[in-house]
């Protein structure tokens, strides 16, 4: 199984091109529909996949949660998530894949793993309204296989978030409003609910307002927006937002291909683009940096995201 994860150097490559690949999984036949619905996750964020290890229970766990395993002198928590997403299935989990978001570490039990698939960002969409309520908001986009499976992409954030402990009020501790006498105004893009919520959460805390994109297309468009009332009035860009803050992978399309995008247009000029991701290994922050990305921040590190900002906001205008 190991060998389903060996191409990092290959996956490098993908920055820029508005693909992702993910590693399709099952959490077995769903009772309700009677069918082996597809699952998938980023190959960048899935360490290893192992058989299941012998899982420590212990007291008072969240839902779904099924106690820890000690890999490699660490005690990693151990999510089920066949239960955690409600589903009823008489297929047990066997498979054990450990993966790690924001430098956490855990493990999701789940029914299987299939193959890895590379997905253009283009044809990953917003799920269905029915879907999103039926899986409790924990599928994030969905896409259309080649053999006209659809794979539903986990939003591991929320995952992590409802799972308990995993992120808390602590996280937005020693954040303080900007004392510079200025407004300040950014754009901000994530396809995850629980991520933007706490985005917000931080930019409240500074005094900071903010326009919102749901994906990389959506944060364009309202660049674009913005760029032509700009050129209207003889202004800046910068007048309007003083920084763009993307996801690295969002629907249609990407943070990688957005920032791009905005280093390539001279109405941007003056705009710093700023990424903040899960994906935190050397190897993705060196992909945020070759396409032309000003600063790159771990998701949920939101004192880490306030004072990033914050030294940008020191060296662009204020917004009118």
């Amino acid at each position: 199984m190991a060998t389903l994860i060996d191409s990092i150097d290959e996956r490098t490559k993908l920055a820029g091109t508005n693909h992702l690949e993910v590693l399709l999984f099952s959490l077995g036949t769903n009772d309700e529909t009677g069918r082996d619905e597809t699952f998938g996750i980023n190959v960048f964020k899935v360490r290893e996949v192992l058989n299941i290890p012998e899982i420590t229970s212990a007291p008072d766990m969240p839902n779904g949660v099924e106690g820890f395993v000690s890999l490699r002198g660490d005690m990693v928590p151990i999510i089920n998530l066949q239960k955690f997403c409600n589903l009823t299935s008489n297929d047990e989990p066997n498979i054990l894949m450990i993966t790690e978001y924001n430098t956490h570490v855990q493990g999701f039990l789940v029914n299987g793993v299939d193959t890895i698939q590379r997905l253009n960002w283009e044809q990953v969409k917003e799920p269905p309204p029915l879907l999103s309520k039926r899986l409790g908001g924990l599928v994030t986009a969905v896409s259309e296989l080649d053999d006209k499976r659809l794979v539903m992409i986990m939003d591991v954030e929320k995952v992590l978030a409802d799972a308990g402990g995993f992120y808390d009020e602590t996280i937005f501790d020693g954040i303080n409003k900007l004392d510079t006498g200025k407004q300040h105004t950014i754009l901000f893009c994530d396809d995850s609910n629980i991520a933007r919520k706490q985005i917000m959460k931080a930019l409240e805390h500074m005094g900071v307002k903010y326009r919102v994109g749901h994906n990389g297309k959506e944060a364009w468009d309202i660049l674009n927006e913005l760029a032509e009332k700009c050129e209207k009035n003889g202004t800046d860009i910068t007048t309007e937002i003083q920084a763009v803050l993307t996801d690295v992978e969002m629907p249609e399309m990407d943070g990688y291909v957005l920032t791009q995008k905005i280093k390539a247009d001279p109405r941007f000029a003056s705009l710093p683009v700023i990424m903040h991701s899960s994906l935190t290994a050397t190897a993705n922050m060196a992909m945020g940096r070759s396409v032309g990305a000003d600063a790159y921040v771990p998701k949920f590190q939101p004192k880490e995201l306030a004072d990033t900002l914050e030294g940008f906001f020191g060296e662009i205008p204020e917004s009118k």
